[in-house]
């Protein structure tokens, strides 16, 4: 499954990115793929082909392109609790410094290069996300309703804008959340949160898995986790990308 580096304009210069999709001259769904907080790395590019394997054009930028190229901050082959205090130190300047306003910026960026690719087919696009991308994705759903026809994220704080972002989504949603973030009485608050905006959604904690459960390269990983996420996603995006 090939990779394509490539660069996207945006209104504040360009972002770095990479593509995964099936090198068989054909046209396939776009799927707009938001990093975790650590950023793009060998686990992400092995998740997008993995994605891309099943039929799908999958673009996965870097969200802090402002500060420089990927990999922004340099990482650890293996992001342990020891070295996690360290990371985040660097990482959280850059987190905050990337305002909604510079969200929504870059969605439209992104999902309009998509829908411009040769091997990406017309109809609506997915968007999935990763702790932070959770967030990103979330956000990217609510603010393009008649492009967006799928949003699925993985251990991301995706209520921290309030049930009014949620009111805003016409997507079909999947929300799996970490135990260790999510107790059963929050879940019950956000999912009554989605009901009241009408949102067609499965929402659900994941058992035995703390924060970053589906990233492979640190401690938190939980490999029945991340099946269960691909068994949650992709007949999500066959759901609703099918005729595309």
């Amino acid at each position: 499954m090939p990779i394509k580096m490539l660069h996207i304009p945006t209104a504040d210069g360009q972002a770095d990115a990479f593509a995964a999709f099936p090198d068989n001259g054909e046209r396939h769904p776009g799927v707009l793929m938001y990093a975790d907080g650590f950023g793009i790395r060998s686990v992400l590019r092995e998740m997008a082909r993995e994605l891309a394997r099943h039929g799908y054009y999958v673009l996965v930028p870097n969200l802090f392109y402002r500060h420089g190229p990927a990999p922004v901050i340099e990482l650890p082959e293996h992001i342990g609790e020891d070295v996690r205090p360290a990371v985040f130190a660097q990482l959280m300047p850059l987190i905050e410094a990337h305002t909604a306003e510079r969200v929504l910026s870059d969605a439209d960026a992104y999902l309009s290069f998509l829908a411009a690719q040769p091997e990406v087919s017309a109809g609506p696009v997915a968007v999935t996300g990763y702790c932070i991308g959770g967030l990103l994705a979330t956000r990217t759903a609510a603010a393009r309703p008649g492009q967006v026809a799928a949003l699925a994220a993985f251990h991301g704080p995706v209520g921290v804008d309030g049930p009014d972002l949620f009111s805003k989504l016409t997507a079909q949603v999947h929300l799996g959340h970490a135990e260790g973030d999510m107790t059963p009485e929050a879940l019950g608050e956000l999912n009554q949160a989605l009901d009241a905006a009408g949102v067609g959604y499965t929402s659900e904690i994941y058992p035995g898995t703390v924060h970053g459960f589906t990233m492979s390269d640190t401690d938190a990983f939980n490999p029945a986790a991340l099946q269960r996420h691909w068994d949650r996603l992709l007949p999500l995006l066959d759901r609703t990308l099918a005729n595309s």
